[in-house]
C-alpha cells in the first residue's frame, strides 16, 4: 500500500467519521452523553494493567479491515474477550468503526459486561463527543490517531476526570 493510498483511505475514513459523529450528536446531545459518561461505572486502570513486571498484551477485537476484509467469521466479540482474559491478556482493544472495520460501540458495551479487563476503544477519535461516548459505553481508555487531529483538538481533548493531552503537537512528528 502506497503512502498516497494510505492517506486517501484515512481521508475517506475521517470524512465518514465526521458524518457519523454529527448524526450521533443530533440523536443524543453532548449534555446527555456527558451525563451518561459521568454515571458510568468507575474506569478500570488501563495504565496499571500495562505496568506489570512482564510483557503486557493488549488483545484486539477486530472484525474486518479495509485492506483485508473480514478477518474472522463467525465473529463473536464476547467469546474473543473471554478467550483473551483466560489466556493472560492485560487489556482488550475493541475496534468500533462500523463502515470500514465492521465494529460497533455495542461490542464494547457487551464486552464490558463479561470481561474484567480494561477496555480500549479503538476508533477514529475526532471530537470530544466520542471521548464522552466511549466512557458512557464503558471504555477505560481511547486510542487516537494524532495525524487525524488539529493542534487545537489535541490541546482541548479531555476525558472525564482526566487532564487534557498537554503538549501534543503534530509538528515535528
Amino acid at each position: 500500500m502506497t503512502l498516497t493510498h494510505t492517506a486517501t483511505v484515512l481521508e475517506k475514513i475521517l470524512a465518514n467519521t465526521r458524518l457519523e459523529v454529527a448524526a450521533r450528536q443530533s440523536a443524543v446531545p453532548l449534555a446527555a452523553i456527558m451525563h451518561s459518561a459521568a454515571a458510568a461505572p468507575a474506569p478500570r486502570n488501563f495504565l496499571a494493567a500495562l505496568s506489570l513486571d512482564s510483557v503486557a498484551l493488549i488483545a484486539e477485537i477486530k472484525h474486518a479491515s479495509p485492506s483485508r476484509g473480514v478477518l474472522i467469521d463467525p465473529f463473536d466479540p464476547l467469546a474473543l474477550a473471554q478467550t483473551y482474559a483466560a489466556n493472560g491478556a492485560a487489556a482488550i482493544s475493541i475496534l468500533t468503526d462500523e463502515r470500514f472495520f465492521q465494529g460497533h460501540l455495542e461490542h464494547l458495551r457487551a464486552v464490558r459486561q463479561v470481561s474484567p479487563l480494561p477496555i480500549l476503544r479503538k476508533d477514529f477519535m475526532i471530537d470530544a463527543y466520542q471521548i464522552y461516548e466511549s466512557r458512557a459505553a464503558g471504555a477505560d481508555a481511547v486510542l487516537s490517531i494524532v495525524a487525524a487531529l488539529e493542534d487545537a483538538q489535541l490541546q482541548s481533548a479531555a476525558c472525564p476526570g482526566r487532564k487534557p493531552w498537554d503538549g501534543c503537537s503534530r509538528r515535528g512528528a
